[in-house]
């Protein structure tokens, strides 16, 4: 019999228990050992059922377990330490607060946007890396004591549970997600009636939203959801599955995320005294709107929208995770205009400027298609990619908005990724890493990895078994699960989402070949597998399930496993266990790819693509790079063939033999050596703690400076001057350079260390010299002229408006380098609130009909 409604029961903690309350809610537990050991001891089976979520294990604790709990010292002094350490923990200093002799600017408050938010498992608002990345973001955060805030979405349905049918195809299930059984508490006005976010939508229909509120060790999350009363059907399920839905759905979750969420932070903010933020930070375009919101509060206080654009600018942070253009969310220009304007969202601007935001007005852009993560530059005064290369990769790829700029001018620049140790480290592992790893002993740290293999062995086995008996396998048919996978063989992981770009089959390309190294009689491997395919990915789902098949083989299924449902739980089982980590995207498509790294905190070593982060930190110490076959000379089949073939020599040739070589003393010393050195040389800088400084240092700390020079004053003239500079841009330009050798040379060659004196005549119609820069680039150029690490010298107006309304500008231009050698001159505008020289995408460079000096070749 089905029940008509569903809701939670709390259960009453005696008195001496109540400090139990506490450490569940406050999500520090999920890393934190000692708290979860004292929630396990509560009662260890209940632990284990619960899925080692203390609000669910307190929630079915039987009334005398807790009764006999209260009248034990022991457990009442462990209860006591857990729960001064975590008062200590959020009430203490740390680095934030550590930083007197920084320089002024740092943030009283930072919001933080992100469609997903990977915390722990028992809160399952993620499916992938973004998500991961941004709870790893918030847990550093925390640490270091920044005072950061997260915003997002509650999911009621979360992403999706995945299992397989008996044929090996990927299953989609969407649990119902009940907040009350979660660690969440209803954000409620001072009269104890909950918060309630509106929105309007087209023809002044009302969405509404109450806020979660999540407490992550010191930051709060904040998490709107659409599933109250107030609201129709469809304005209830806005918020019901992660990135499901068409693209009015996916609009009105972006809307709710962005418009909402500043909305929210306002309302907690008031209630709870918190300090208003002073840097929002955009983690991906899903999120863009936010900027939009704050727009929309400066002109409901008397700003325009060009001095209320450029307020919001100065304090806003986007971060970029996508290396494609596909993988950004982009609408129809109709859809977006019919959700702005007066009968909808932000009556207060006009549908035009919220177009104008995210338009592709670019060469190649597509002139219907409203970007996401094009607002989401144009709004935000300070940009990154999320690893060395992927921003490269961003710079080439947004190149456009900044046109007259080279790539490597484009205002992204990179924050590599990292990962929260005390989330993603086997407990085993730490303990040892108070030791220092770099004076262990051989045989002890080989023993810890045996440790860990064994353990991944069982907790594989454990899932294996659950898998088949979803697949409707029964008993009888499963006693072949015990043997499956080997603690003394070399173990190779391989788990993430499943796109086509991330190549899950990469290693079927060869079945006869993967099948003899993994039934290799001397130097075996075996492989575990996990991954989700997006619901709507049928090619996705198609490599799961020819993966599934070949794993399903008997020849080979002791060797190879796929292992469904992989998440966070599972995760942190698989990094530890594993000897190596496996990734083979095609490069450069794999932004970041932290997986890795959490392999790397573990010992295990890395064996992938020289793409995200492994480009960039890649050492022959730390593992082992797969060759890519580059080139558009290449097509699909011949490039796929080609990087198998080269995995499967470096496993066969490389890899294998060095884990299987042992020495006297029955060890693999060589391999051991390894593992060391990605544990003290690779682990430190993998961290997220490294990383949320980065983020402190190079973009909040800056962004609130900005945003605090930036009054409405200072906005207003900034708006003005843009605009002004804008109007008379066409008619900047560069007349005439003149270039004089000294000392002179005959032909006109140059030699090392002489000076090219160069005056340059322009116009600038109408601007004064003080706001622009004429500069002269120069350097080596390539064999079509292009200028390569090039150094910029300023030139200084020497004389005021000629007859014909020209300036002259002079400067010397010192030879400092051989070999093929050139220069140009640009006129740029400048201003002392620009973060960036190519902050509005202008330039004057010379042009055809100029007069100019022959080039100069250097020798």
């Amino acid at each position: 019999m089905k029940a008509i409604r569903r809701f939670s029961v709390r259960p009453v903690l005696p008195e001496p228990l109540r400090p139990l309350n506490r450490l569940a809610r406050n999500l520090r537990w999920s890393w934190h050992p000692e708290t979860r050991e004292l929630f396990e001891s509560v009662d260890p089976e209940g632990w284990r059922e619960s899925g080692g979520d203390p609000v669910r294990l307190l929630g079915a604790v039987p009334v005398s377990r807790l009764a006999d709990l209260a009248e034990d010292r022991s457990f009442l002094r462990r209860l006591t330490a857990a729960a001064d350490d975590l008062h200590d923990y959020l009430t203490g200093p740390r680095w934030y607060q550590g930083r007197t002799a920084a320089p002024s600017g740092l943030p009283a408050a930072i919001a933080y946007f992100s469609p997903e938010f990977g915390i722990t498992a028992a809160l399952p608002q993620y499916s992938g890396g973004l998500g991961i990345l941004a709870g790893d973001h918030l847990k550093a955060a925390s640490d270091l004591g920044v005072p950061l805030m997260g915003v997002g979405l509650l999911y009621r349905h979360g992403y999706f549970r995945q299992s397989l049918s008996r044929e090996g195809w990927q299953q989609e299930h969407y649990p119902v997600l009940d907040p009350d059984e979660l660690p969440l508490t209803q954000l409620c006005e001072a009269d104890g009636r909950p918060v309630r976010i509106p929105l309007a939508l087209p023809g002044g229909r009302p969405l509404h939203a109450r806020v979660w509120h999540a407490q992550v060790g010191r930051v709060p999350l904040l998490l709107l959801d659409s599933d109250v009363e107030e609201n129709g059907h469809g304005e209830r399920e806005v918020t019901d599955r992660l990135y499901g839905g068409g693209s009015e759905h996916r609009l009105l979750q972006e809307m709710l995320l962005g418009i909402g969420g500043v909305r929210a932070v306002r309302a907690y903010c008031g209630l709870t005294g918190h300090p208003d933020p002073e840097v929002f930070h955009t983690n991906e375009g899903h999120a863009g709107f936010q900027g939009l919101e704050r727009i929309r509060e400066l002109i409901a206080d008397g700003a325009d929208f060009g001095t209320a654009h450029e307020a919001v600018r100065a304090g806003t942070v986007f971060t970029t995770h996508t290396p494609v253009p596909a993988g950004i969310d982009r609408f129809d220009r109709e859809l977006v205009a019919r959700h702005f304007g007066d009968d909808a969202e932000l009556p207060g601007i006009e549908v035009e400027r919220v177009l104008a935001l995210g338009m592709e007005t670019y060469p190649g852009g597509e002139p219907n298609l409203f970007n996401m993560a094009v607002m989401g530059l144009r709004l935000a005064q300070r940009a990154n990619g999320v690893s060395t290369l992927h921003g490269r990769v961003s710079r080439e790829m947004f190149a456009g908005l900044w046109p007259g700029f080279d790539p490597e001018e484009v205002p992204i620049t990179s924050i590599t990724n990292g990962v929260h140790a005390p989330t993603w480290t086997a407990p085993e592992v730490t303990r040892l890493g108070a030791r220092q790893f770099g004076h262990l002993p051989d045989a002890e740290l080989w023993e810890l990895r045996r440790t860990l293999r064994k353990r991944l062995v069982t907790e594989v086995r454990q899932r294996l078994y659950d898998s088949w008996r979803q697949r409707g396998a029964g008993t009888a048919e499963l006693g072949w699960i015990d043997g499956v996978l080997d603690p003394g063989v070399l173990t190779i992981g391989f788990a993430r989402r499943v796109p086509s770009y991330k190549r899950l089959t990469l290693m079927l390309r060869d079945p006869d070949r993967l099948m003899e190294l993994l039934l290799h009689p001397e130097r075996p491997i075996q492989i575990v597998v996990a991954g989700k395919a997006h619901p709507a990915d049928d090619g996705g789902k198609r490599l799961v399930q020819e993966l599934v098949r070949f794993a399903d083989d008997p020849r080979v299924r002791h060797r190879l496993v796929f292992l469904p449902d992989y998440g966070m739980g599972m995760a942190q089982q698989l990094y530890p266990g594993c000897d190596v980590w496996l990734n083979n995207p095609l490069r450069p498509l794999e932004a970041c790819g932290t997986s890795g790294m959490k392999a790397a905190l573990n010992g295990c070593l890395n064996l992938s693509v020289l793409d995200g982060w492994w480009d960039e930190w890649y050492d022959p110490d730390f593992g082992w790079a797969i060759p890519t076959a580059d080139g558009d000379a290449i097509d699909e089949t011949r490039r796929d063939d080609l990087e198998a073939t080269a995995l499967y020599d470096l496993l066969e040739r490389r890899i294998a033999p060095r884990f299987y070589d042992r020495g006297p003393d029955g060890l693999p010393g060589r391999w051991i050596d390894m593992v060391r050195r990605t544990l003290t040389t690779l682990g430190p800088k993998v961290l997220a703690g490294r990383m949320v400084r980065e983020y402190v240092e190079r973009l909040y700390a800056p962004a609130a400076r900005s945003h605090r020079a930036l009054d409405p004053v200072a906005a207003a003239e900034l708006a003005t001057w843009k605009s002004r500079i804008r109007d008379a841009w066409p008619g900047v330009t560069v007349d005439h350079v003149e270039a004089q050798l000294t000392p002179p040379a005959p032909g006109g060659a140059a030699e090392l260390g002489s000076t090219l004196s160069l005056r340059v005549r322009v116009r600038l119609a109408g601007l004064a010299p003080a706001d622009v820069e004429v500069q002269a680039v120069a350097g080596r150029v390539d064999d079509t002229d292009r200028i390569t690490d090039a150094t910029h010298v300023p030139l200084k107006p020497t004389t005021g408006p000629d007859a014909e309304g020209r300036r002259l500008y002079e400067g010397p231009l010192a030879l400092d380098r051989t070999g093929p050698f050139g220069y140009t001159v640009r006129i740029l505008p400048t201003h002392h609130l620009l973060a960036s020289a190519a902050e509005l995408g202008l330039t004057a460079l010379p042009g055809d009909s100029m007069t100019e000096a022959a080039g100069v070749l250097m020798r």
